[in-house]
């Protein structure tokens, strides 16, 4: 079982290196990798196991922040109608994105970040990401709002970006153009 102690914080190398390709068909240790990821984010909204193991609540994670630098992300969250999105993607890709951007109110949070870093993160409103699913087919997933928010995010873990690389330093605040703020 993953636990915060397993999770690397700001300033590990994993967390800057454009993780390696997963080979296909997935392996069994790259499969329990996805699937222990996607427990912990379960585990991490349980309350009960939350306070039991001292876990910090996560709707994504990437295997780099667990020092594997592998291209395997896991989300679990819900979108604005209330549906679940549950996914371990291998070596997602964005392959077509909005022109609208968007920002959370209250700016991003990361498992990997132990301090509140302010400041808006401009991501794209919609995306589509192309990766293979946990049998190691091929899939195609849009996403829109919150989730695709969180989606970026991890595609950037994988990329060796962290989401603050996004704010504005001098003005953390400032937006540039049209963004749609989400709450």
């Amino acid at each position: 079982m993953i636990t915060m102690k397993d999770i690397v914080r700001e300033g590990h190398p994993a967390l800057r290196v454009k993780a390696a390709e997963v080979t296909l068909p997935l392996s069994k240790e790259d499969i329990a990798i996805g699937n222990d990821m996607l427990t912990f984010l379960k585990n991490s909204q349980d309350e009960e196991i939350a306070e039991k193991y001292e876990l910090r609540a996560g709707i994504g994670i990437a295997a780099p922040q667990l020092a594997i630098e592998k291209r395997i992300i896991a989300m679990y969250l819900l979108d604005d109608r209330e549906r679940l999105i549950s996914h371990v993607l291998y070596n997602p890709k964005i392959v077509s994105h909005s022109v609208e951007d968007a920002c959370l109110a209250g700016g991003e949070g990361c498992l990997s970040v132990d301090r509140d870093v302010e400041g808006y993160v401009v991501r794209h409103m919609r995306v589509t990401v192309q990766a293979f699913d946990i049998n190691s087919k091929p899939i195609k997933l849009r996403f829109k709002g919150y989730p695709a928010m969180c989606v970026q995010h991890e595609i950037d873990h994988i990329n060796g970006v962290m989401f603050y690389d996004h704010i504005n330093e001098k003005e953390p605040f400032k937006l540039n153009g049209e963004v749609t703020i989400i709450d």
